[in-house]
């Protein structure tokens, strides 16, 4: 299953760094690319011919938000079945509500803490990556 990649979107370096060590340190050896913000994730999907397994997606980005982004995927046809888990520090219910009526598979609050955000990301992985059933592998 090490050929399921991830494409992280996210525009914070230590949790960019706290999601690849987690992955690293749970022996998720899958590749992971990163978007550091909207416009980004949205060339990278745009230009991709393999894409991820899974897209965990941040809400709070810079120049294109993550929920822009999550509308992008659902009205591509190429990406519209793409797996998106929104992995977001908001606790705003309006964000949680508007992530699901947009298409979102789950929503996750980063935990504050560094154990519970590392256990987070490993089962994040362990489902996503080996459970689920890609519609496009």
């Amino acid at each position: 299953m090490s050929d399921r990649k991830i494409l992280l979107v996210e525009d914070n370096p230590d949790d960019i760094e706290l999601t690849t060590r987690a992955f690293a340190k749970h022996k998720l050896v899958n590749k992971i690319d990163i978007a550091r913000d909207g416009v980004e994730a949205i060339d990278y999907l745009k230009r991709k011919n393999d894409l991820p397994s899974v897209v965990l997606l941040d809400i709070k980005l810079p120049k294109v938000n993550g929920l822009e982004v999550l509308q992008f995927i659902r009205q591509n046809e190429a990406t519209q079945l793409l797996p998106v888990v929104i992995l977001t520090s908001s606790k705003e219910e309006r964000d949680l509500i508007q992530s699901y009526k947009l298409g979102a598979n789950s929503f996750v609050r980063k935990p504050v803490d560094f154990d519970e955000f590392m256990n987070a990301v490993k089962e994040l992985g362990l489902y996503w990556l080996l459970l689920n059933e890609n519609p496009y592998k």
